[in-house]
């Protein structure tokens, strides 16, 4: 056992050399994660320790994860997409729901939300998906099977139901099709049938009756339209953020205060810990404290994006990529729900939500962008 455990490290320090591990990759997500624990820990201070702990659990499997091969892990791109599949049908049928919404499995010692392992197995998958097909990807046919893959997990999640994360993987599926080469001629005609297609449905969800959506999901959107009308249930929580964020001012009330009139602990906003974490850091950190965790997350999807450039193949540049933009769309979204620019959908804010599965997700895929970064381009697996 010790001579293979010694032959599998020399394998290692002959393939990958420590000038290529991104040290500063590392640094950013650590950090990140160490100021959620913080914010979380004010939010809600019996979670804190759990949080710490999905940090430490994400650590581990990051660096477990960028000394093996992605390579060999997307030769199992179909085994991916299949166990995909039947933990999200898993979730509809055996699945616990809370507050309306089955979105978890209840695993004894812990909740876990597959529609965020999802959006990890799904980069991984059309990384090798349109890796093999790399030469075909304008062809109607690549395009129609990319779509037909995608679809069963959109459905799925959109029923638990799950408007958030559905948007998410949707607009990340777009992310990994036009990294796998998709003409800008094809983009620009998707562009002029989708835009006022959008702009259509949107007219529609906001008609009485309508049956697109659950009746909740319109309110959001009507709340989000005519807030002054809603103040008092869809828009509270939006508008009791805003006002969060603001009172913070430049530089915050100052880490876990405990003033009754805080956005926490009035009861302004309900789960300050995950959607509306960005509320928190706003009046505690202010504008200071606001910038920094956004400037940090650009950061991070720019280091993703840099190793995805130096790639020695289209599966790494997908991978770079997608984990980049899984980063960059979640904290868009969650922050412009925070602010009202978007109506208010739950998701949470990469490496500083509360949220063990997301967090320990995330960091996994930091492992691949890293692998991606170790895997010189000379080197053919």
């Amino acid at each position: 056992m010790k001579e293979q455990l010694k032959g599998y490290i020399q394998n290692l320090k002959q393939r990958y050399h420590l000038k290529d591990y991104r040290f500063s990759l590392i640094i950013l997500v650590t950090a990140l994660s160490i100021i959620g624990v913080f914010i979380v820990g004010s939010a809600q201070a019996d979670l804190q320790w759990r949080q710490l702990q999905g940090v430490i659990l994400g650590l581990i499997a990051m660096f477990i994860i960028s000394l093996i091969d992605y390579n060999w892990i997307l030769k199992f791109y179909w085994v991916m997409y299949a166990v995909n599949l039947v933990l999200l049908a898993t979730v509809l049928l055996f699945g616990e729901t809370v507050n309306g919404a089955t979105r978890w499995l209840n695993l004894g010692f812990i909740q876990f939300q597959p529609s965020d392992l999802t959006k990890l197995l799904m980069i991984l998958f059309f990384a090798k998906f349109l890796m093999d097909r790399e030469r075909d990807i304008n062809d109607k046919k690549t395009i129609i099977q990319g779509i037909a893959l995608i679809l069963p997990s959109l459905i799925l999640i959109y029923k638990q139901p799950n408007l958030s994360n559905t948007i998410c993987l949707a607009l990340l599926f777009c992310v990994l099709m036009f990294m796998g080469g998709l003409s800008y001629k094809f983009i620009g005609t998707v562009l002029a049938i989708t835009i006022p297609t959008a702009v259509i449905l949107f007219v529609i969800v906001i008609q009485p009756n309508q049956p697109l959506i659950h009746q909740y999901q319109q309110n959001r959107i009507l709340a989000w339209l005519e807030p002054e009308e809603y103040e008092s249930e869809e828009a509270y929580q939006q508008l009791n953020s805003i006002k969060a964020i603001g009172s913070g001012k430049l530089t915050g009330k100052g880490y876990n205060s405990d003033a009754t009139t805080s956005v926490k602990n009035g009861n302004f906003i309900s789960e300050p810990q995950t959607d509306f974490i960005f509320a928190i850091i706003g009046e505690e950190l202010g504008f200071v404290g606001c910038c920094v965790v956004i400037i940090m997350i650009l950061l991070i999807v720019i280091d993703c994006i840099l190793i995805g450039m130096k790639a020695k193949d289209t599966g790494g540049r997908i991978i770079c990529a997608g984990i980049a933009a899984l980063i960059g769309i979640q904290s868009f979204i969650n922050i412009s729900v925070a602010t009202m620019l978007f109506p208010n959908t739950g998701i949470s804010l990469p490496f500083v939500s509360y949220g063990l599965t997301s967090l320990v997700c995330l960091y996994m895929g930091i492992g691949f962008v890293l692998n991606v970064g170790l895997q010189p381009k000379k080197y053919e697996s």
